[in-house]
């Protein structure tokens, strides 16, 4: 028997609501990954007990051939925009990631779309998808909550551009998951983003380690 509407707007509400204003407010320092990995791991089993969700949904690589193009002409277009963006305003820290430390950057580059991607893959597309479908059954109300949803987890990095910046990210990562019911290709365009946000000089607006809380 499913969840009724109230049960899953609270569940919605802890969630996505209640669990990043815990971290944003948190005394002291402390990593999200392991709550993003907990998150994703309910999420996963969620899914896994869902009958009508498709789990071919969670690879899925059929769509990406013909994925690729629009994902990487919208990429370039960016990656311009945000590279000359870092240049203007902050000259000094364009691509001082992998000038200064690039051991720590391949590693970065390894690790962060397994690690952090996926997992919010699993929970702001795949779960949020199917779980809430109900409560928001227009797809482009399910792609708007979905990306208000992933921007509002990064007030845990207190600023304001990273909430910003994830919301364009989240809608376009969402409207590529609905339109190819692939998490591997939404997360290899989310991936492919954040990655460059890292080289360009803007990873400081995601580091996801231990992050400072209220004082």
């Amino acid at each position: 028997m499913g969840l009724t509407k109230s049960l899953l707007t609270l569940e919605f509400v802890l969630l996505f609501v209640a669990m990043p204003t815990g971290f944003r407010f948190f005394a002291g320092r402390l990593s999200p990954i392991p709550a993003l990995w907990a998150a994703a791991l309910y999420c996963y089993l969620i899914l896994r007990s869902s009958q009508g969700f498709n789990r071919q949904q969670l690879w899925n690589s059929a769509p990406l051939p013909g994925s690729l193009g629009s994902m990487l002409l919208g990429f370039a277009v960016a990656a311009t925009l945000v590279a000359l963006a870092v240049w203007m305003w902050r000259p000094q820290a364009l691509f001082g990631f992998v000038r200064t430390r690039p051991l720590f950057w391949a590693l970065v580059m390894l690790l962060y779309p397994v690690f952090s991607v996926y997992p919010q893959g699993i929970i702001y597309r795949a779960f949020m998808f199917e779980r809430y479908r109900v409560l928001f059954p227009s797809v482009a109300w399910m792609i708007l909550i979905s990306a208000a949803a992933f921007a509002f987890s990064h007030i845990v990095f207190r600023n304001p551009w990273s909430v910003a910046l994830t919301f364009v990210g989240g809608l376009l990562f969402a409207w590529r998951y609905q339109r190819t019911d692939s998490l591997l290709v939404s997360s290899l365009e989310h991936a492919l983003y954040g990655c460059y946000m890292f080289t360009v000089g803007l990873g400081g607006l995601f580091y996801h380690g231990a992050v400072p809380m209220s004082r």
